[in-house]
């Protein structure tokens, strides 16, 4: 796989990486890494760290981005999450070229490097409940107390963490910890834990393993191990850095990797908490992790948006040192940006409204030149079928129109799209007083593009010929999360902010006959309408297609009215 051309735009990172190689830092190496883990799927907020990692080391000569699993966990974690990332990644445009590595891989060395630090006396096992731990921690503004099992001699320290490796103890009896301060300011200096006792199966070594380390143990030796350079994570990992060049410095590997932490991505009106994401998918809120309503890189795929337009939004909104919220509009900004050059168009009509041409030949067709892209006029044409039965939009009619209401009217006349003028002489009505049908005349002199069109009207309106239209069902995704909402609550039952109209199913859709063989994944811009994608469930006979996003580009008006309140 050939990795995507990175984008030069600078961040403090890209300059902090550029200054440590011009300077022989590391010996001049650039090695980054990728260290999800396999608990879950990956979002957009990991597309950011995965287009940082990766495209650092792609456009560093000689530069190195492995893609590690750090899967410590082994109650959470599932090969299942494993090949998901490995196929997001890809999907992205990225590869680790080989370099790809699992934490549980260094089990081994771990237990090592922490039977060094009992050694140096700076670790011990405590056998304090986990209730009494965080008793003795204390909080922000008090001082932690030692645990009267602090003072443990080193041979009784090695004794009992073989004995907690061997398996002899039961869950939570005991635990390793780090001897660094208790009294520290910084909370993660306060002796945190190094291992538990877990027996539970691991989905790579099975049974072999009873104990197994923190994430702070394990994350910062992994790099080590890996001879990681430039570690890069969010800044809620600020705090923990002290303790990551703690773990590294005093088990004395022979490579220091240097942390660095960054704005992690917040998006309004979705779910970005992998805990939440997994609660949604747990509780059947959601179709699936695949869901298209959902941030992850798979329901993003599935709602038609490309990991061309990730990646353009990702090198768009940067790399910052302070926590921001970003609108949900620019995503779609960047989503609509990229589809409208791809995607061929078509013409769908969502709400059927029946339109007899009454002066048009009954059983004639013709076949009209549409073009395919505007904006790649390489795309070339298609033939669309017209005839003398016809659905348009029912937003495309008013029997009593408002002001400025162009469109169709009793008396007014607009353009079919690529077609004829044509005037509304009457509407049948049910018995609901609701219009089921229109009658219409048209003028065969004002066919579009023709030599013979003359005459102009304000409105052009899209439509389908009645007997070759694709009956479809069509997905409509508005989002997750209420308008209102852009922090989610504290208290535990936060489902209460999801939007219950954030999916809305259209049935007896009708597109363009050509449209029954796009085969799932296709995209295309029906025209008027927005961009749309073929759902995997969708088949010849039961044709589905998801919104990826609609036409209108709030991100650009609001950069417009920004940009003119600068001027």
């Amino acid at each position: 796989m050939t990795t995507p051309e990175s984008s030069t735009s600078s961040n403090f990172i890209r300059e902090l990486v550029a200054a440590d190689r011009a300077a022989g830092k590391h010996g001049g190496r650039v090695v980054m890494r990728f260290p999800p883990e396999p608990n879950g799927y990956l979002h957009i907020g990991h597309a950011k760290s995965i287009v940082l990692n990766f495209g650092i080391a792609h456009e560093t000569p000689g530069g190195v981005c492995h893609l590690r699993f750090d899967d410590t966990n082994p109650t959470t974690e599932d090969p299942e999450y494993v090949q998901a990332i490995q196929d997001d990644v890809r999907w992205l445009g990225f590869d680790w070229h080989g370099k790809m590595f699992y934490a549980s891989d260094y089990f081994e060395q771990l237990y090592a490097f922490a039977i060094v630090l009992i050694k140096k006396g700076n670790a011990y096992v405590d056998s304090l409940t986990a209730d009494q731990i965080r008793e003795h921690r204390g909080t922000l503004t008090e001082p932690g107390r030692d645990s009267p099992y602090r003072t443990r001699s080193v041979d009784e320290n090695l004794d009992l963490f073989a004995r907690m490796r061997a398996g002899e103890f039961s869950d939570g009896t005991h635990v390793l910890r780090a001897k660094i301060d208790m009294r520290s300011p910084n909370i993660n200096l306060r002796d945190p834990i190094l291992y538990r006792i877990r027996h539970a199966a691991h989905y790579r070594t099975g049974t072999v393993w009873c104990i197994y380390p923190s994430y702070d143990f394990a994350h910062p030796l992994s790099d080590a191990i890996e001879g990681i350079t430039h570690s890069l994570c969010t800044l809620e990992f600020e705090d923990h850095r002290p303790l990551y060049d703690w773990v590294v410095a005093e088990a004395g590997t022979p490579h220091r990797p240097q942390q660095i932490e960054f704005a992690r991505l917040n998006l309004t009106s979705t779910v970005m908490s992998k805990r939440k994401l997994l609660e949604l998918v747990g509780k059947q809120l959601v179709a699936g992790w695949d869901d298209p309503r959902l941030p992850t890189l798979k329901g993003l795929r599935r709602r038609g948006v490309t990991p061309e337009a990730i990646r353009a939004f990702c090198e768009h909104i940067g790399v910052a040192k302070r926590d921001a919220i970003v609108e949900m509009q620019l995503l779609e900004h960047f989503i609509r940006e990229d589809l409208n050059k791809r995607s061929p168009r078509a013409m769908a009509v969502l709400r059927p409204l029946k339109v007899i041409l009454d002066n048009y030949p009954e059983g004639a067709v013709e076949e009209l030149d549409a073009v395919n892209n505007p904006e790649d006029l390489s795309a070339g044409t298609r033939k669309v079928p017209f005839s003398r039965a016809l659905y348009i939009e029912q937003d495309d009619f008013r029997e009593d129109p408002p002001k400025q209401f162009y469109r169709l009217a009793p008396g007014r006349e607009v353009r079919l799209r690529y077609g004829y003028i044509i005037k509304c002489v009457s509407a049948t009505k049910d018995r609901t007083g609701a219009v089921t049908e229109l009658h219409c005349t048209y003028d065969p002199e004002t066919r579009s593009g023709s030599a013979q069109e003359q005459r102009k009207v304000k409105a052009t309106i899209h439509w389908v010929s009645a007997s070759h239209a694709a009956t479809a069902a069509i997905r409509l995704y508005h989002p997750l999360l209420l308008a209102d909402q852009t922090k989610l609550p504290a208290e535990q039952d936060w489902t209460g902010t999801l939007n219950p109209q954030s999916l809305e199913l259209l049935t007896g859709c009708l597109v363009e006959p050509s449209l029954r063989s796009a085969s799932p994944g296709s995209r295309f811009q029906f025209e008027r309408q927005g961009y749309f994608c073929v759902d995997p469930d969708s088949s010849p006979e039961a044709l589905v297609f998801n919104r990826t996003v609609s036409l209108k580009d709030a991100w650009a008006k609001v950069e417009k009215a920004q940009h003119k309140f600068q001027r």
